[in-house]
């Protein structure tokens, strides 16, 4: 099903409640291989629901259609010198995927980018939105100007609920002007220890950091440390300049820019390193003092591959996909220091099998169960996504 409206939608989803019928939801059909194996007889999909409904550049506003692909937003903001904040991940190299990533997708899954450390998560950008629950009744929250907040938790609600509690079919976003200059630090041949400690020296200087990664040596490449900066021409000269000297302790650091610099962010964005390759993805989150040793150990139990993004706070692992593709020897670090963990790709027998999110704590759990029952009381939307 593919309504070309809220309307419809609503219709689609009331008449489907009413007779108990499972619903899988999609959008461009891009991160369709995330979260656990959705148990439906039908597919709903917003890719007719689409076009952006409000754009005001200089208030900074942006009102989409759910169903908006990605690249059409992005090209309407860049005429204007204006990018959304939180720089959302493109699933397909990793998935393996084809279609047009959609907005809505974007927010159901809260793909949150390398800017996240600066500008925050794609919740957190976002000022309004309309959905559809599991009666098919069409609700709103926030507004279309940033003064608006009410219902401000609401909407960060529905950031990261992979449709479970609603079909989105539009959301408001506060933007950010493209900045004029852009370029990347990059420190070569760092352990990776070493290259935590050099992001973290980077990201609580005053220089304004908003993207800091570690890419570990490869047979092909070299390891590399990499640090982002931008701004106007003389801020961003200013910043790496200091930066540079900061880190001079670390190594001396090489200046990458233009469509080298973007290239390297797309990299670091959209988990390139692991497209193509066999085996199981997960993103870890932890500490970023801890990331270095719960690397190690866990590389040493399964043989994994990595890479760090967020200064370290952020770990993406690819393992072989046998047994429990990790799950317990992850699970056993995450839970002893304090952090999470999400499986991102694996076969779907895999994610029928194992935790593909971290476990909830009792309390949590319950809260949860109650949300799914006031928002979708007949379980119909995306059954199985997120948990069994």
């Amino acid at each position: 099903m593919t309504p070309a409206s809220e309307a419809e939608l609503s219709e689609a989803v009331a008449a489907a409640a009413a007779v108990g019928q499972p619903l899988e939801i999609a959008g461009g059909g891009t991160r369709r291989g995330l979260g656990r194996p959705v148990q439906a007889e039908g597919t709903l999909s917003t890719s007719g629901i689409r076009g952006i409904r409000l754009y005001e550049p200089g208030a900074l506003t942006l009102v989409v259609a759910a169903g908006t692909p990605l690249a059409e937003i992005e090209a309407a903001l860049d005429a204007e010198g204006q990018r959304l904040p939180f720089e959302p991940m493109d699933h397909r190299a990793l998935l393996g995927g084809t279609g047009e990533p959609t907005i809505g997708g974007a927010v159901a899954c809260g793909a949150s980018g390398p800017r996240r450390i600066q500008a925050g998560a794609c919740r957190d950008a976002m000022i309004g939105v309309r959905f559809v629950n599991g009666r098919g009744e069409a609700l709103s929250n926030g507004g279309r100007v940033m003064k608006n907040v009410t219902g401000y938790d609401l909407v960060k609600l529905m950031a990261g609920s992979y449709g479970t509690l609603g079909v989105l079919t539009e959301v408001g976003f506060k933007v950010l002007p493209r900045p004029e200059r852009a370029l990347t630090l990059v420190l070569e041949g760092l352990a990776e220890d070493r290259a935590v400690a050099a992001l973290s020296a980077a990201v609580t200087a005053p220089f304004d950091v908003n993207g800091a990664a570690h890419l570990p040596a490869r047979a092909d490449a070299p390891a590399r440390t990499l640090v982002r900066v931008e701004g106007l021409e003389a801020q961003a000269e200013y910043r790496a300049a200091s930066l540079a000297r900061l880190l001079a302790p670390f190594g001396e650091a090489s200046r990458v820019d233009g469509d080298a610099h973007e290239a390297l962010w797309r990299h670091v964005r959209d988990a390139e390193r692991f497209a193509g390759r066999e085996g199981a993805v997960w993103r870890l989150s932890m500490r970023p003092s801890d990331t270095p040793g719960a690397v190690g150990r866990i590389r040493e139990a399964t043989g994994a591959d990595a890479f760090y993004d967020w200064a370290g706070g952020l770990v993406w692992l690819c393992l072989p996909e046998t047994g429990d593709a990790g799950a317990a020897v992850i699970r056993a670090e995450t839970a002893r220091l304090g952090g999470h963990a999400t499986l991102v790709r694996a076969a779907a027998a895999t994610r029928a099998a194992v935790e593909v999110f971290e476990p909830e704590p009792a309390p949590l759990a319950r809260i949860s169960a109650g949300l799914r029952a006031s928002f979708d009381p007949s379980g119909i939307l995306n059954p199985g996504r997120m948990r069994a």
